[in-house]
């Protein structure tokens, strides 16, 4: 069968993995509300296209935290890609490479960031956890940087694991013939299985819940630390520990979005972990334009979650987005075809986000403005019910 459009990949997917690995890639938290609501929400934004514009050249290029890359379309972090396909995260950062944009490795990744950084040059961030035992981060922050990595996506949605009833159904776990790398040799590279889910205990057992924005006096054994008073402690002493600039990934509303700037951000990303964590949260479509007003500017905003077609980059850079983040499409695609199929996937975005450029008129990204889209909030009268 020849893929013509991203969401294609899923059913093939679907086809080739075990049930526990698609179930854990596909499922969202309890009743899935939000993971329909993610795609179903750019269905209410429509085009203004403007005519008789000259687009016989499109330029897609960006830059993000000053680094050049080749559109505004990156990779997400995605755990335990080998599950996918034996090549795993080392396929997506050859595609990402290729592309000419940035791929974001998860801590949970079953390639080491080490590994990553041999697969050749690259823009690549790293997505962290914080763990309670801070020296562990530490230590992962500093290997990522001296591996090349160039940003860090801190987590902040994740004190602990959404209610994923496909994963306590399946008692997910990680495979036996795979580990999470870059915790190997910490003993942190297994999780257990249990009654209901492996991943659920292992985050119960291991990330840091009491990570805020204000934390007063607070000791990290073995950790030269400052003892900061006021917003985004936490945030900052991340800060101490790596000259990387920091993303704060999982913002949802405009007072998170102030409060992550003036902690020190280097941007922000909407984000609802692929409606993976709180259901009944907003599409991050609907939630991003609340986020950028919030911003002002000051540091650059993007989003994931849901996209999986050009016309959905060109609604979230007109709603203010400076970049987007793509998951699922990578980890199903991977599944499908392996590095070929993550950089079809990659060239299949670009080409329609390059034919909604042109056919809106707009011959760069600086041209794609609010004006060019209508949303159904923008409309008067009662909104209409969301579908389930």
């Amino acid at each position: 069968m020849e893929v013509t459009n991203v969401t294609e990949y899923q059913a093939i997917a679907k086809e080739k993995l075990p049930k526990m690995v698609y179930d854990y890639y596909a499922s969202g938290a309890e009743d899935q509300w939000t993971l329909q609501e993610n795609r179903y929400a750019f269905s209410k934004i429509l085009f203004r296209p403007r005519i008789l514009i000259d687009v016989t050249k499109i330029d897609m290029a960006t830059t993000v935290l000053g680094f050049k890359i080749s559109m505004p379309i990156m990779i997400a972090p995605t755990a335990m890609q080998k599950m996918a396909h034996p090549e795993g995260e080392y396929a997506t950062a050859r595609a990402a490479s290729a592309a000419g944009t940035i791929m974001t490795l998860s801590s949970w990744a079953t390639s080491s960031v080490e590994e990553v950084a041999s697969t050749g040059p690259g823009i690549r961030f790293f997505q962290l956890y914080v763990y309670k035992d801070r020296n562990v981060v530490a230590q992962l922050v500093r290997r990522a940087e001296r591996a090349g990595f160039k940003a860090i996506a801190l987590t902040v949605d994740t004190p602990r694991l959404g209610r994923r009833e496909s994963d306590i159904k399946n008692r997910f776990t990680l495979p036996p013939f795979l580990t999470l790398k870059n915790f190997e040799g910490l003993d942190l590279g297994k999780m257990d299985e249990a009654a209901d889910s492996g991943l659920a205990s292992y985050v119960a057992g291991q990330i840091d819940r009491s990570l805020s924005w204000k934390v007063l006096k607070k000791e990290y054994p073995g950790l030269s630390l400052n003892n900061f008073l006021g917003y985004g402690q936490d945030v900052k002493w991340l800060q101490t520990i790596t000259k990387l600039p920091i993303l704060v990934k999982g913002v949802l509303t405009a007072e998170d979005a102030r409060l992550s700037i003036q902690a020190g951000a280097a941007g922000i990303i909407v984000s609802n972990h692929g409606a993976r964590q709180l259901d009944y949260v907003p599409a991050t479509i609907m939630a991003l334009e609340e986020v950028v007003k919030a911003a002002q500017g000051r540091v650059p905003v993007f989003l994931d979650g849901g996209v999986r077609r050009g016309t959905d980059v060109f609604k979230a850079l007109a709603l203010g987005a400076s970049g987007i983040f793509i998951g699922r499409p990578v980890v199903f695609s991977l599944a499908a075809e392996g590095e070929a199929g993550v950089r079809k996937v990659l060239q299949m975005l670009r080409d329609e986000f390059e034919l909604t450029m042109a056919l809106s008129g707009c011959r760069s990204l600086k041209e794609i403005t609010r004006q060019h889209i209508m949303t159904e909030w923008d409309a008067p009268g009662p909104r209409p019910e969301p579908r389930l």
